[in-house]
């Protein structure tokens, strides 16, 4: 049984959820339930096998063991059905950097990459600061999720050379679980235009509600042929710090050419803390994830109940997956409440501006419930009451 009240406080540990309050909101005094990593504390059993090796009084240089490489192929088979081969795997230091990666190696300056906005918002600042074009195929909001629009990539890929494609699975920040049929569709499609699909699938192991992660490769050869994914331990195991990402690339024609650039530039050289962290998160961590992911469905529930009871204005879709909810905020307006994000600034909590995820975002916050009950309530009753004394109708 694992205890997920408990307040931390992590002022002084240089992290960025609270070091960057001043600089990105104005204030310092705010609640942040905005950068996606937990408040929960990392597992113990992870902490334990980083001090077990730590005590060692050598960090010299390191090599992953084959035990690290079947950790992660037993996991994937375990939790997503999927059998991962031994030689489609490598270390990336990082998913956005692997996307940067991957956008050097597969496209040239001047190209095109498709991005599905509103969506985690590296995917643009990756490719444009790459010195490649973005290439926008909005997502369709039905009220509750998001969709994919085929009939739009489809125009955007038979009018130009597109080589590249982002994709977020499950999406962030709408929380969705594309289905095996929007996935195999998405695939069919690309394969058609040649295009590679990058797979962001950090979220993959922390579906809710008893749904179920659909890996992109697994949704048939078309998708196995032309796929990237990269995953890792870090969001699900509260261990962002601890660089721990890898690659999965089951077509040799794909991963040859990524995989020798990264060993190359000693790019996919393993570090021994993550080794280790993954190692034991993947061999140890099944019990700790349920709880946590059950803590996380209640946080989500309380959160979803109290605002529609309190401020009906905002709606609360349940995500499919994660720890970050997609607030629809766009019925503030109706109240006279035009700065959206400044109306949570206001009110004391610091959530991510659904502005800087594309178009499509504006109206919308992101919240980020992985942290304890009490924080939450406390946040909620502080936003109720701004509410009370902002609304003007």
């Amino acid at each position: 049984m694992y205890h997920f009240d408990k307040i931390i406080d992590r002022r002084g540990t240089d992290t960025v959820k609270y070091g960057r309050l001043k600089s990105l909101f104005g204030r310092e005094d705010l609640i942040p339930l905005w950068v996606a990593d937990m408040d929960f504390e990392t597992p113990p059993f992870i902490r334990e096998a980083l001090i077990r090796r730590l005590e060692h009084p050598i960090y010299g240089y390191t090599m992953p063991p084959d035990s690290y490489w079947k950790s992660i192929t037993d996991w994937q088979y375990a939790r997503h059905g999927w059998h991962v081969e031994r030689e489609w795997l490598a270390y990336i230091p990082g998913i956005v950097k692997g996307i940067g990666l991957a956008v050097n190696v597969f496209t040239k300056p001047g190209d095109s990459v498709i991005i599905q906005p509103p969506v985690y918002h590296p995917f643009r600042l990756v490719t444009e600061h790459n010195g490649r074009k973005v290439l926008n195929n909005p997502l369709i909001w039905d009220g509750k999720r998001y969709h994919m629009d085929f009939i739009h990539l489809e125009s955007l890929l038979k009018n130009q050379y597109c080589p590249l494609l982002l994709l977020s699975n499950p999406h962030n920040p709408g929380g969705c679980i594309w289905s095996k049929d929007t996935l195999n569709e998405l695939a069919v499609l690309c394969a058609k235009y040649n295009v590679l699909v990058v797979s962001d699938e950090i979220h993959a192991d922390m579906a809710l509600y008893g749904n179920e992660h659909n890996p992109f490769a697994m949704t048939g050869s078309r998708a196995a042929e032309i796929s990237i994914t990269f995953g890792a331990p870090s969001k699900t195991f509260n261990m962002a710090g601890i660089v721990s990402s890898f690659a999965v690339i089951p077509n040799r024609a794909v991963r040859e050419p990524f995989y020798n650039f990264l060993h190359a530039n000693e790019l996919s050289d393993t570090t021994f803390m993550a080794t280790v962290a993954t190692e034991a998160a993947f061999r140890l961590g099944e019990d700790w994830r349920k709880e946590m992911l059950a803590y996380v469905e209640d946080n989500i529930d309380y959160v979803a109940t109290a605002i529609s009871e309190r401020i009906p204005a905002i709606k609360v879709p349940r995500p499919d997956a994660s720890f970050l909810v997609w607030l629809d905020c766009r019925g503030l307006k109706e109240y006279g409440i035009d700065d959206i994000p400044g109306f949570f600034t206001e009110a004391g909590l610091a959530l991510n501006n659904g502005a800087m995820f594309g178009p499509g975002g504006e109206g919308f916050m992101r919240l980020n419930v992985g942290c304890p009950r009490s924080i939450l309530k406390t946040a909620i009753d502080r936003l109720a009451e701004h509410f009370e004394k902002t609304r003007t109708n």
